[in-house]
């Protein structure tokens, strides 16, 4: 085994993720294996890495110290199978959703393993990953793993497996519903009268600097509205129209629901 050598299983959007930001590290491109079943990602691979992807698991995957899990979770199992002869002495990572460590383990041969609930932002840097250790990891291995992810964006553990579910709901899925809040703020723009691109422009800006005071203030989030909701104002108008909506406790509601999926799909997946 060689501890500098990489192994994705699946060479997808998130393993293209984490694949670029190695080699912006500066990794070399031969220390990085893939095996990817279909061509046509293959071909990308090569193309924008320069990469020489395996259509199926063999031997070489044995030189890998570290195995990325990056099939989607129903094919998991028929990825597993031709792999476990090759990778039971390297740290399994994995970046599937709801395919529990345990059956990663009984699939690998080996009880070192991680798991990682990235998200889309990832695929500019700006990611936040939840991340499950089973007790079997090292330090040193965790320390690998955020190495392994730092280009993609942030990291956090949780002491409990089940936790990634709520951080599946939570950060996982949660880039879409920022999207969709704002769809609905374009739309309103456009209503109004503003053109497509300055409500997207307006839109998009707010967002971002929203985030960033939100971050960069001491202050919770409900302070910071309070600060710019003068009673009988514009914002006010707005709030309490969407509190009069219930559009607070259906995002809770949501979010909830979103968890119980993801314990669902583990069932289902990786009990």
């Amino acid at each position: 085994m060689n501890p500098s050598n990489i192994a994705f299983i699946g060479g997808g959007n998130m393993a293209g993720a984490l694949i670029g930001g190695l080699l912006k590290s500066g990794r070399a491109p031969a220390s990085i294996l893939v095996v990817e079943p279909f061509a046509a990602q293959r071909e990308r691979l090569q193309r924008e890495f320069g990469l020489a992807p395996l259509a199926e698991a063999g031997p070489a995957l044995a030189s890998a110290g570290i195995v990325v899990w990056a099939v989607k979770p129903q094919l998991f199992r028929d990825a597993a199978a031709p792999c476990a002869a090759h990778v039971g002495g390297a740290l399994q990572l994995s970046v599937m959703a709801g395919v529990r460590s345990d059956a990663i383990a009984r699939a690998s041969g080996s009880e070192r393993v991680v798991r990682a609930m990235p998200n889309t932002p990832a695929l500019i840097g700006r990611g936040v990953a939840g991340l499950y250790a089973r007790d079997a990891v090292t330090p040193a291995e965790r320390g690998a793993v955020e190495a392994l992810l730092a280009p993609t964006g942030r990291t956090v553990w949780v002491e409990r497996e089940a936790d990634l579910d709520a951080v599946t709901a939570l950060s996982g899925s949660g880039p879409a519903y920022v999207f969709y809040v704002l769809e609905a703020m374009m739309k309103a723009g456009v209503e109004m009268g503003l053109p497509e691109a300055q409500a997207r422009a307006l839109a998009l800006a707010t967002f971002d600097g929203a985030t960033a005071l939100a971050e960069a203030s001491p202050l919770p989030p409900a302070e910071l509205r309070a600060q710019v909701t003068s009673k009988g104002g514009t914002t006010y108008a707005a709030i309490t129209s969407m509190e009069a909506d219930g559009v607070g406790p259906a995002v809770v509601r949501a979010i909830a629901r979103a968890r119980e999926r993801a314990r669902e799909l583990g069932d289902e997946f990786g009990g």
